[in-house]
């Protein structure tokens, strides 16, 4: 069998006010962690994306490697909003999910790339993430897409949602010791509906993190 998500917490789709009336908060609390990011597989082909949007330049945008296994490809098939702000947000919220499946493959949580592009509740669930594939004793190949981008900026110009789709049907589990793929068959599993709440670095100009992750899973208008 492919390796289907840990029971790590109810899923959650938030409105996109109130998601956005969240940004310009900060007290009100994220969901819970709903799942391992993207683990969940089998679905037909995904569109391969000619311009995997965001892709780290030499693998070290703001100096922090985010290099994966060549059997490990993220892609982001999107289009670059035109505001400055919600570009930068939209590339990073790319290299949080890429830092997240760094951690998975090196094995730690403790990973530079995941406090790099993660603070808060969105370090909290990227570290639940990679802990959870650690325990398993899992890592991850294929290929995860994620596509559908859309972007909208607090009032305060201070956070900016990102919503996008995930298809994880060619992106598996594997077993670390045997190196087994474990699969499944397609299914509405395979779909994921993310809005993360990116904050700007206090401290390095042009870094957005993210702060805050909702997630929708068995998401059918992903299909």
């Amino acid at each position: 069998m492919k390796r289907r998500s840990l029971p790590v917490a109810a899923a959650l789709a938030a409105s996109a006010t109130l998601l956005l009336t969240a940004c310009g908060g900060g007290d009100d609390k994220s969901s819970d962690n709903d799942k391992i990011a993207g683990a969940d597989q089998g679905t037909e082909t995904p569109k391969e994306s000619t311009k995997p949007a965001g892709a780290p330049e030499a693998d070290k945008p703001d100096g922090v490697d985010l290099s994966l296994p060549k059997d490990m490809n993220l892609v982001f098939d999107w289009d670059a909003p035109k505001a400055k702000n919600e570009a930068a947000a939209m590339d990073d919220a790319a290299n949080f999910f890429r830092a997240i499946y760094r951690g998975v493959d090196k094995r730690t949580a403790n990973e530079a790339a995941v406090a790099a592009y993660a603070t808060g509740d969105g370090l909290h669930y990227a570290e639940t993430q990679v802990n959870a594939w650690i325990e398993g004793d899992w890592t991850a190949t294929g290929t995860l897409r994620h596509y559908d981008a859309t972007t909208r900026s607090a009032a305060n110009g201070k956070s900016v949602e990102v919503a996008f789709c995930a298809d994880s049907g060619k992106f598996y589990g594997k077993e670390v010791k045997t190196e087994k793929i474990l699969k499944t068959d397609p299914s509405i599993e395979d779909f994921d509906y993310y809005k993360i709440i990116m904050v700007k670095s206090p401290t390095t100009d042009d870094l957005w993190q993210a702060s805050k992750v909702f997630v929708e899973t068995k998401a059918a208008k992903c299909q």
